[in-house]
């Protein structure tokens, strides 16, 4: 009778043991889900985190036509609508370019690897302007083939929005799926032209450009033509040097940022915002971004930092 009233009381014992570790679990857990062309960056992150945070379960749920049911992070790479922000606190902690390219056996790839892109060509060859005036287009005769996004997304947004237009007025084959399903995608094409960030363009190990691909200069100084300065995609290093230096031409730059509910938060999800920004800027060359402005770095620092979240 004792033995068995003690087994009950250990069960018991082990049985609220399991409910405290489970709460401790759900507590330090955090989903993140978002643009997948950040998702290597943040990947590093996590590992890096949970090195000191071993409690930490933080995992990546990958975004696929929508985001999850439930989420505590959201990365994007374009500016939210007023009304969203309403409900969510956004802090901006890299930058990213957005890069032309193309398949690298096509004419294109030979041709314009040479003469590279001014503005007047980028809108032309990328995107439907019903105001250009016709009789000012070059005449092209080497075959190619715009691809872009399906979905509304990071990067056809900013592509689109830097030349003066929309994702809908972005010409060619539209592409489900993800960045990295366009780029796949072209390799494919010998006739494909497309655009895309670093991270997706170059061998992140070998740094140069992914085999089958040609990253195609641009008039970074606006000077209507590409000289041999303007030169600079085989190597990702020099590239993000270039693009760190000065105010570009013809590069369309936005920020990635990463928000939370501004109620009920997770307390862990903003611990590693805060472990982020103090220790994630020196990945971000290694994946293929660009450091954000260092003023406004601060800003979005000392803004995370002051955050009654609850």
């Amino acid at each position: 009778m004792k033995s068995s009233k003690a087994f009950s009381i250990i069960f018991a014992l082990f049985f609220l043991g399991q409910i405290v570790i489970a709460q401790d679990v759900a507590k330090n857990k955090v989903v993140i889900t978002g643009v997948r062309f950040a998702y290597p960056l943040v990947e590093k992150w996590i590992k890096q985190y949970q090195q000191t945070n071993p409690n930490s379960q933080i995992t990546i749920e990958a975004r696929t036509t929508t985001d999850p049911s439930q989420y505590d992070v959201l990365i994007e790479a374009y500016e939210p609508e007023a009304s969203v922000k309403e409900s969510r606190e956004y802090v901006y902690i890299a930058r990213y370019a957005l890069l032309p390219f193309a398949n690298a056996s096509s004419a294109f790839a030979k041709t314009y690897s040479d003469k590279g892109l001014t503005t007047e060509l980028i809108k032309q060859f990328y995107f439907n302007d019903i105001y250009a005036d016709k009789k000012n287009e070059k005449k092209i005769e080497i075959p190619y083939t715009i691809y872009t996004r399906l979905q509304k997304a990071g990067a056809p947004v900013t592509f689109a929005r830097y030349f003066g237009f929309e994702q809908a007025n972005i010409k060619g084959k539209a592409i489900a799926g993800a960045d990295e399903h366009l780029v796949k995608a072209l390799l494919k094409d010998s006739t494909g032209v497309s655009y895309s960030t670093p991270g997706l363009l170059f061998n992140l190990q070998t740094r140069k450009p992914i085999d089958g691909l040609t990253v195609l200069p641009v008039d970074i100084d606006g000077n209507k033509r590409v000289s041999a300065d303007e030169k600079f995609y085989d190597n990702l290093d020099i590239v993000l040097q270039k693009l760190e230096a000065a105010e570009l031409k013809n590069v369309p730059i936005e920020y990635i940022h990463l928000s939370v509910l501004k109620n009920n938060t997770n307390p862990e999800a903003v611990k590693f915002l805060k472990w982020v920004f103090e220790h994630g800027q020196d990945n971000l060359h290694e994946f293929g971004f660009l450091k954000p402005d260092a003023k406004r770095f601060q800003q979005e620092k000392d803004h995370l930092q002051q955050l009654g979240l609850n």
